[in-house]
């Protein structure tokens, strides 16, 4: 099951989900004002392309690692636009990623950014995979956000600092031009016959847990369980409105059954 939900309505969700037999992807789109200038095909372009691609190598290329996949995917669409537009500026549209593969008898997972992916397992409690590199980096950043008017000059150059620090040594790591991040994932796998469930989430959904505490990761795993992942979103959108939060887009992807054939079937859309 998966719900997605853009930040408000009438703005294009740089969010994007699929999945394919034996695997499902998740990519979340980053971008700060002033991107535009520098790619005339925008975030979400950036970001349904990366996935695009990820899902056909997925499909087509079975044997070879998440991380070299995701690596080919990235020079592929780099390569779309290279000639158009400044794909090296620091802010230039870059995305997250998670990845969840079926491999023979085992499950195999990707996280590179801030995205999360979630293992429900049997007899355990959930395992969490995540990057925090960038939530690292971001904090010594967040002061100095919050002492300037959002979307001013003095704004958007602390940005573009901090943007500067991705896809380097002792920073953060993103899709963006340099399919070299890709060896930089958080990467492993496990038994399928551990596992009774999985989910990606971007950082729009995984707010109800990193950001406002509203369940734990075997809450999240309850609720989407029994009311699905709408209701995530839901609570997410109810969060954002009582603590005036500016809404992100959300975007959950549940894959159950893990040993059938399909993944993640069905997609649903979200009103923020």
């Amino acid at each position: 099951m998966t719900s997605v939900a853009a930040a408000r309505t009438g703005r294009v969700n740089e969010d994007f989900t699929g999945a394919v037999p034996t695997a499902a992807v998740l990519i979340d789109g980053a971008g700060i004002p002033g991107t535009e200038s520098i790619c005339r095909h925008g975030v979400a372009w950036y970001a349904s392309r990366l996935g695009g691609n990820l899902l056909s190598l997925l499909s087509l290329v079975p044997d070879r690692s998440l991380a070299a996949l995701l690596a080919e995917a990235i020079e592929r669409v780099t390569d779309e636009h290279r000639d158009t537009c400044d794909v090296t500026d620091p802010v230039s549209p870059s995305a997250t990623v998670a990845i969840l593969r079926r491999s023979g008898d085992r499950v195999e997972y990707l996280v590179l950014g801030d995205s999360v992916l979630v293992l429900d397992r049997a007899d355990a409690a959930p395992l969490v995979v995540t990057d925090p590199r960038e939530v690292i980096i971001s904090r010594s950043y967040l002061p100095a956000l919050q002492a300037v008017a959002e979307g001013g000059d003095e704004y958007r150059r602390i940005l573009r600092d901090l943007r500067a620090n991705r896809n380097r040594p002792g920073g953060f790591w993103v899709a963006k031009d340099n399919p070299r991040a890709a060896d930089e994932a958080i990467t492993g796998s496990c038994p399928i016959s551990e596992l009774t469930s999985a989910v990606l989430l971007s950082n729009g959904a995984s707010r109800i847990v990193d950001r406002f505490r509203l369940l734990d990761w075997p809450g999240v795993m309850a609720v989407l369980a029994s009311s699905g992942s709408a209701e995530i979103i839901h609570r997410v959108r109810q969060a954002e409105a009582h603590h005036a939060v500016a809404a992100d887009d959300a975007t959950i992807a549940h894959c159950t059954e893990l040993g059938e054939a399909r993944p993640s079937p069905t997609s649903a859309s979200v009103p923020p």
